[in-house]
């Protein structure tokens, strides 16, 4: 837990002078990142390297990569579907390609194999960005719907090649169902976390975290 808390304080803490935008999902999901970094898993009886996905899953949208890619992070198809705003029988058409073009792959297949493998791939691809890689708030403007035609075919050619943007992605989505519908904690029931993380929050904070008044 110390590491973790660490981590937080220090990497991620000038997350919380961010005003904009959206400040709690970019924390939200590099949080995730640094409790996965601490769980201690076996590994997969078949492995399956991101070099492999990659490689595989070429052909695929990026949308398509993202629904194989929240099947590698555990997410049922019904809940990929609400995320990416797309039904569920669309999700398993989908990742039935997906599966297929892996299965081209390997040598060993089974039809949990990318799930199975989602920890290893999720901390291969986390390191794995360049300088080209798109910031959050490219991602977060997508969500939102503020990116222009443009900036998404600019998203699209980038991420075709990148799975360090892919595993970003989704995570910021995954983030932002998270915390849709979540009410803001008060200023007592935030001051506990406060002290823990060692934080100072602006007024854009207070409103998520805090329960900003006036």
């Amino acid at each position: 837990m110390q590491p973790l808390l660490e981590a937080v304080r220090g990497t991620e803490s000038n997350l919380f002078q961010i005003l904009e935008p959206a400040p709690e999902r970019i924390f939200v999901a590099g949080l995730r990142q640094r409790v996965l970094a601490e769980i201690d898993l076996p590994a997969a009886t078949n492995e399956l390297g991101l070099e492999t996905v990659a490689a595989a899953l070429e052909p695929l949208t990026m949308v398509e990569k993202q629904v194989a890619w929240l099947e590698a992070m555990r997410y049922r198809p019904g809940e990929t579907g609400e995320m990416l705003r797309m039904s569920a029988l669309t999700v398993d058409k989908i990742r039935g390609r997906a599966a297929d073009l892996i299965r081209g792959q390997v040598d060993v297949w089974n039809s949990s194999l990318l799930m199975e493998n989602g920890l290893a791939l999720g901390r291969a691809a986390a390191p794995a960005g360049g300088a080209d890689c798109l910031a959050a708030k490219a991602f977060l403007d997508v969500l939102d719907g503020r990116a222009t035609w443009s900036q998404r075919e600019q998203m699209e050619r980038h991420v075709r090649g990148c799975w360090h943007c892919i595993d970003h992605f989704c995570r910021l989505v995954e983030a932002a169902e998270l915390l849709r519908g979540i009410s803001p904690l008060t200023e007592e029931e935030a001051a506990p976390f406060d002290r823990l993380l060692g934080i100072e929050k602006p007024a854009a904070w207070r409103r998520w975290l805090g329960g900003a008044r006036g």
